[in-house]
């Protein structure tokens, strides 16, 4: 094992863990029979190159990547509606398997791009075989129109290495905004879409009763 792969050892530990258990949160919802507000979690962590870029960029020294840099390991809640997000950041705060020590609201106070999102950083603990360590993660929610706007805008980001043509920034900004006006349209229908969707979710296992049957 070379030095980076030991490096980066606890950190896909931790994302591996947080995924089992934010996943695990969703289904105590879908057993109490109530609308979850987690649609589905990602997790990942940073490529060695992606690190190196970053810390380069923000000029982190090698040796202080583990309290310097935030999201080296990272995780993603998806949610259906906006205000299902801050449901899911309450649950976050009311655990006690890891410590949050940040919280950065990008949804009320949206960056000049556009960008929205709510961030929440965390001390989680991970145990090796020399003991444990406290890894930081940085937790991500956000609804699903967020997410795909913050993925096209990720990549002509890697494209243009974050210089932008003024056209380009101008129409990211304009689709940022369509797409939050898109969450708010949806949140006002949110109780005829969560009928609708309950109804469906009726309709398939009836489907799969009756086929069984046959």
């Amino acid at each position: 094992m070379n030095h980076w792969d030991q490096f980066l050892a606890p950190y896909k530990q931790a994302v591996d863990e947080l995924k089992v258990k934010l996943k695990g949160m969703r289904r105590e919802y879908e057993f109490s029979d109530t609308h979850s507000p987690i649609e589905f979690v990602t997790g990942r962590v940073k490529p060695m190159a992606s690190i190196l870029d970053k810390a380069n960029q923000k000029n982190i020294k090698l040796e202080a990547l583990e309290t310097e840099m935030q999201d080296i390991a990272g995780l993603r809640m998806m949610c259906q509606f906006v205000d299902d997000i801050y449901v899911v950041i309450e649950r976050l705060r009311a655990r006690n398997d890891f410590r949050i020590i940040e919280e950065r609201d990008y949804i009320s106070h949206k960056k000049p791009s556009g960008y929205r999102s709510f961030h929440v950083v965390i001390e989680y603990p991970v145990q090796t075989i020399q003991g444990e360590k406290k890894i930081l993660v940085e937790i991500q929610i956000r609804t699903l129109s967020m997410n795909f706007w913050a993925t096209i805008e990720h990549s002509l980001n890697y494209k243009y290495k974050g210089q932008f043509p003024e056209e380009i920034r101008l129409r990211l900004k304009r689709a940022a905004e369509a797409a939050f006006r898109l969450d708010e349209e949806m949140s006002l229908i949110r109780e005829e879409i969560q009928e609708a969707q309950a109804l469906f979710t009726k309709k398939k296992e009836n489907d799969k009763r009756s086929q069984k049957k046959d």
